[in-house]
């Protein structure tokens, strides 16, 4: 089994990123001296078809892939028995996407949101190396897809945990009706959010930090969520919790160990492959609202992620490793699948990976282009990602777009290889930020639909976030029916 992106966290958080200051200021969408901000990118029909197609697609994978009897979205597909609970997350939230879609009922999708609770619920937990699913009501990153118990003695794991229940706190905000089914969906999803213990995961070392994970064989991780990464979700949903809270100092704690980067244009936190900068995002609607550390910079994370898309696309664009496919239309480095792999490594392969946390620098890349980097930042810089993704379909078709939407990745630079690789592996957690990302570029409906979860906005509070839609009439009235 390839590690996911959980173990490569830390890598590429202190990426050099190459981008022209104008072309940042675009990306940044304010405005310096008399430099206009750009106008509202509109995709035309044509774009929009490709849309619809890809978000199709792309929901197939959690619909199709998912087995019926329990719901635990494989970490991969074809052929893995094995569920990532940061899959599980995505797939719940993309269920609701397929009934606003008219994809599934609402009916079909509440069924199948309530097996997984369920499964979830049941699970067993606690401090046994095997025959459990979790402990302290967090889960192992990854376990059997029909057993629900832990598989290759995975790490319990906190921001799959997290990915997880960000995908239940979505469930619990959408299903709203008074039927039945959509009552337990309330009911368990809340009872799952207030079982884990948040706090029992702090660090042992670095208190007020959470651990990134935990194990029966070794205890705890001697790693923790800092700098700046996808863990910034994990800490909001561990300041919201109702039942077992981290310390309040614990963002201060993250917020502090942040790295910037201003070289060459607007500063902006800095992490080297993109999907440290779209998984909070997903769920997450941080336009306007701002911490502390963003309120003294004056932007706020949206812009940080747009900046950082911007320079990832541009360090593609000068290309200082040489690799084939690079361009204006060819860039995307984040956690993926690599080609080491694929087969033995043929003669030259030794500056390749298989699966690994790609960013803009040239210690972390190898020339393998993922497509949920560009997918994931659609909301982010539809101007760039849309026509990116359109022109990944033409020039490869079946090859990179399958009956699940895009592969996991590509590489035109791996030798033995005269066509280039392509993976033939999709990747929940990579599927789930295109479908997602896309439909908050379209509609907005999963930032909506948890602008209503009174512990996320709780967790912002208490985080110091303000402005924006948490001082608005319909977020106080969420928090009036807790």
């Amino acid at each position: 089994m390839r590690h996911t992106r959980t173990a490569l966290c830390a890598v590429g958080a202190a990426a050099l990123f190459a981008f022209s200051p104008a072309g940042a200021r675009a990306a940044a969408g304010v405005t310096q001296g008399d430099a206009a901000a750009p106008r509202p990118f509109r995709a035309s029909p044509a774009q929009q078809a490709f849309l619809d197609q890809l978000q199709r697609d792309t929901f197939k994978f959690f619909w199709e892939a998912s087995p019926a009897g329990t719901g635990l979205t494989p970490d991969r597909a074809p052929g893995s028995d094995v569920s990532s609970v940061a899959a599980v997350g995505f797939a719940l939230t993309s269920y609701l996407v397929g009934v606003e879609r008219g994809y599934v009922s609402r009916a079909d999708a509440a069924a199948r949101t309530l097996v997984t609770l369920e499964t979830l619920w049941r699970a067993p937990q606690g401090p046994e190396a095997e025959g459990t699913s979790g402990h302290h009501g967090l889960y192992y990153h990854f376990l059997d897809a029909r057993r629900a118990v832990r598989a290759n003695r995975s790490e319990l794991s906190t921001i799959d945990t997290a990915l997880l229940m960000a995908g239940v706190l979505s469930s619990q905000a959408y299903f709203d009706r008074e039927d039945a089914t959509e009552r337990a969906i309330r009911r368990l999803a809340d009872r799952l959010y207030r079982r884990v213990d948040w706090a029992w995961a702090t660090s042992p070392r670095h208190a007020p930090l959470l651990s990134m994970g935990w194990s029966p064989e070794a205890g705890f991780i001697d790693v923790d969520w800092s700098g700046y990464n996808e863990g910034m979700l994990l800490y909001v949903l561990a300041l919201g919790s109702p039942t077992h809270p981290v310390d309040p100092r614990a963002w201060e704690a993250w917020a502090s160990s942040y790295q910037w980067d201003g070289s060459r244009g607007p500063a902006h936190v800095a992490f080297g492959p993109l999907f440290g900068h779209q998984y909070s995002h997903v769920w997450i609607d941080f336009r306007g609202i701002q911490d502390r550390v963003m309120r003294a910079r004056g932007s706020d994370y949206f812009q940080n992620s747009v900046r950082a898309t911007y320079a990832n696309r541009a360090y593609c664009i000068a290309n200082p490793g040489g690799w084939k496919g690079y361009g204006e239309l060819g860039w995307g480095l984040t956690a993926s699948d690599g080609p080491l792999d694929s087969a033995r490594p043929p003669p030259g392969a030794e500056r390749f990976r298989a699966y690994w946390a790609r960013g803009a620098d040239a210690a972390t890349d190898d020339g393998t282009i993922a497509p949920t980097a560009a997918g994931g930042s659609v909301a982010f810089a539809p101007e760039v990602a849309i026509p990116t993704l359109v022109s990944f379909k033409e020039r490869f078709g079946d090859r990179l777009y399958g009956a699940y939407g895009f592969k996991d990745a590509f590489n035109l630079s791996y030798p033995g290889a005269p066509q280039g690789w392509f993976d033939d592996a999709y990747l929940g957690i990579d599927q789930g930020p295109i479908l997602l990302m896309v439909e908050n570029y379209r509609t907005g409906f999963v930032w909506q639909l948890l602008r209503k979860s009174p512990v996320l906005a709780s967790g912002l509070e208490r985080a110091g976030f303000s402005g924006g839609w948490l001082g608005a009439p319909e977020r106080q009235a969420s928090l009036s029916l807790r």
